[in-house]
């Protein structure tokens, strides 16, 4: 069960929401949002998948947020984290930018103070953070393989014919799970087919996925590290109660935690960031306004040439100005100020 203090809240207590915090954590399938008061007291989250359009998802969740706020609240703060993150703060005006790591842990720790181990896996990567007497021990992650993350999941449903909402009801159905390979998607894309040949129930089949997203998950990104208890298991993919099964069985253990919130963790994580840091700072908030939600970005593309890789860029303008910039395989553009260009120069030759 969560503990946050960060919970579910009332209308009545609504009303006395003066100064909120807004964290983002924007990836590359998924967007979320997710608000806190001044006490760090969970307010709203949004949850939305991003379409392959980052900024338009970053406005339409910011819409909905601002939907269920009053005329009183007020916004002290803004967190980002994420793998665009750095493009979120630079649109909406972040005063903290912070890696996914740091931002999962610090929700988790003030949700389950007693965690040992979080397992986090999200659309296009995964990850897991060893956890030592509050402080991170270790982690891993992996963004290479998605046999271990949920598009594996999303794609199987897809050609199954199922929703993914439903994906995990249904696979609490089976009675014999069918053993599918799933170290790697064209492996078990043929596996299901051959096993759907066989005449295999579609709820064995499912079940069967859970367990191998499970083990391939522990053999791969867990491989070497001692998975301790309680184990905090969240990302969207814990919205799977089958791939909560799979991993109580694959660990041999009842003590797998899902947080209330645990698809917004990382937002959580990155308000409560920035919760901090205004706190301390005690200086006026970067955000932009909800306004920015109706506003006309444009994109425009050029290649870096700064390594072999020979990146293409995507330049954000608004009104004809550069305020950013992402796409690159690693995150020189995107930490860099987009007023700023080496010498005056073109963007397309900068080093």
């Amino acid at each position: 069960m969560c503990r946050f203090s960060i919970g579910c809240t009332s209308s009545s207590l609504r009303v006395t929401y003066m100064n909120l915090y807004l964290g983002i954590d924007i990836g590359s399938v998924t967007i979320k949002l997710a608000l806190i008061d001044e006490g760090g007291r969970f307010i709203d989250s949004v949850y939305l998948r991003t379409q392959g359009r980052p900024i338009l998802a970053m406005q339409r969740g910011l819409k909905l947020l601002k939907g269920s706020l009053l005329e009183n609240a007020h916004m002290s703060g803004v967190g980002a984290t994420g793998s665009a993150r750095y493009l979120a703060a630079a649109i909406i005006g972040g005063d903290v930018v912070k890696n996914e790591i740091t931002s999962q842990v610090i929700a988790t720790l003030r949700c389950v103070p007693e965690a040992e181990t979080i397992i986090e896996i999200g659309g296009q990567d995964s990850k897991i953070i060893i956890l030592r007497r509050d402080m991170v021990a270790d982690f891993g992650m992996n963004t290479v393989c998605a046999a271990g993350t949920g598009s594996f999941l999303d794609h199987q449903a897809a050609r199954l014919g199922i929703a993914i909402e439903d994906f995990g009801d249904r696979a609490l159905r089976s009675r014999n799970p069918v053993r599918i390979a799933g170290k790697c998607t064209v492996f078990a894309e043929s596996d299901m087919i051959q096993k759907q040949q066989m005449g295999h129930r579609t709820e064995d089949i499912l079940y069967g996925l859970c367990q191998a997203l499970a083990r391939n998950y522990l053999s791969n990104v867990g491989l070497g590290r001692e998975i301790r208890m309680p184990v905090v298991f969240q990302g969207g993919v814990a919205f799977n109660h089958g791939m909560v099964r799979a991993f109580k069985e694959a660990l041999e253990t009842e003590d797998v935690i899902v947080p209330l919130h645990h698809e917004a963790m990382g937002a959580i994580g990155a308000a409560l960031l920035a919760l901090e840091e205004m706190t301390t700072r005690k200086t006026k908030t970067e955000f932009k306004g909800f306004e920015i939600s109706e506003a006309e970005y444009k994109t425009s593309p050029f290649e870096c040439q700064a390594c072999p890789n020979l990146c293409e860029i995507a330049q954000i303008s608004l009104d004809g100005q550069v305020i950013a910039r992402c796409g690159g395989r690693c995150d020189m553009w995107e930490r860099k100020p987009a007023a700023q260009t080496a010498g005056g120069r073109s963007a397309r030759t900068w080093r």
